[in-house]
């Protein structure tokens, strides 16, 4: 199953186990917060937008086991791990790895079909600085071949009316989300700041949103990584299973 400067990587999670190769963009804590913050029920459909290794998918279904999960990924050798991966934890009927542009998969595998999307965009805007367009962490990171609003569309496209919209970014970039999302029928429902420990500025953000949904937004208690002394927090343990 693996290939030159590839390593399994555990889990930890009902035996699950990924393919990655560090030349390429591994999974950090923004996945695993990402999958815990989604709500999926077993009957859902599931789409991950971006979805380079597989990750997401992995994780969603070690927690949750909903009826099946899309993974849409463009690049071609990020593609085939997460499909390798796949098969290696024996999830080829639940889990499908789409290669394609995550602007227009919606024609490919159904619109206004899935309950949940969930996406860990690349979340710095525009290309300056980037000296290898076509490099797969500056893919990751930066908005390449994709930015917010065309991912918005797409996830709009792909849901259910009621349907749940998922997303981890960064706090600089939540107008822009905002934005974003209202333009494509989203109406932002919670949304969770990330801190590395108290009283340091939030990193990141988790936003739920919903397709057609209310205007009611609940802004949620801080989550926080790290103690002083540095170690984990509680929650951080127990979303990683480690209480």
């Amino acid at each position: 199953m693996l290939k030159t400067g590839e390593r399994l990587d555990d889990l930890e999670l009902k035996g699950l186990k990924i393919i990655q190769n560090p030349s390429y963009f591994c999974f950090g804590i923004d996945a695993v917060l990402l999958s815990s913050y989604a709500v999926v029920r077993k009957k859902d459909r599931v789409v991950d937008l971006g979805t380079g290794t597989g990750i997401i998918p992995l994780l969603v279904y070690g927690k949750y086991e909903p009826k099946d999960i899309v993974g849409v990924e463009i690049q071609k050798d990020v593609a085939d791990m997460a499909r390798r991966s796949v098969e290696l934890n024996g999830l080829s009927e639940k889990i499908t790895i789409f290669e394609g542009d995550i602007k227009d998969c919606y024609n490919y595998i159904g619109i206004n079909e899935y309950d949940v999307v969930i996406s860990n965009p690349p979340y710095k805007k525009g290309k300056s600085g980037i000296l290898n367009m076509s490099d797969t962490k500056a893919i990751s990171r930066h908005e390449i071949l994709i930015n917010i609003d065309e991912l918005c569309f797409s996830a709009s496209r792909l849901l259910k009316g009621g349907g749940r919209f998922y997303m981890i970014h960064r706090p600089e970039r939540l107008k822009d989300i905002i934005i974003a999302l209202n333009n494509n029928k989203f109406n932002p429902k919670r949304i969770r700041f990330v801190h590395p420990k108290v009283n340091k500025a939030p990193t990141m953000v988790l936003i739920e949103a919903v397709k057609c949904g209310g205007d009611f937004l609940k802004i949620e208690e801080p989550l926080y990584v790290y103690n002083e002394d540095g170690t984990y927090t509680q929650e951080i343990l127990n979303i990683y299973g480690r209480c």
